[in-house]
């Protein structure tokens, strides 16, 4: 399995998927991978459940989850240049934490 990581040195970002995410909260906590997965899943399935009904998520000094409404707007098909109405619709944003913030740069 490769390594995903933010290597600083040469600005490459890398991702790390679901399982490496379960396997490095296990490490961090003690938690089995099994248990690990099963919180994963839950803040998942919370999350979308908070921001589906319009609420927001604060996770203090880690970041903010909130939904914001994007308007109607014209756009263009890039292959052929016409213009295209855009609906308007419900977008996920998330706003970093201070400490996120100061973690990554």
């Amino acid at each position: 399995m490769e390594n995903h990581y933010y290597c600083k040195q040469s600005n490459i970002y890398n991702k790390m998927n679901k399982q490496e995410l379960v396997a490095a909260m296990a490490d961090k906590s003690g938690l089995s991978k099994v248990d690990s997965e099963k919180f994963v899943k839950a803040f998942e399935e919370a999350t979308k459940e908070a921001l589906g009904n319009g609420e927001s998520i604060q996770l203090i000094g880690f970041g903010t989850f909130s939904v914001t409404e994007r308007s109607a707007r014209t756009g263009r098909n890039p292959q052929t240049g016409k213009e295209i109405q855009i609906a308007a619709k419900k977008v996920v944003k998330f706003k970093a934490g201070k400490a996120l913030d100061e973690t990554v740069n």
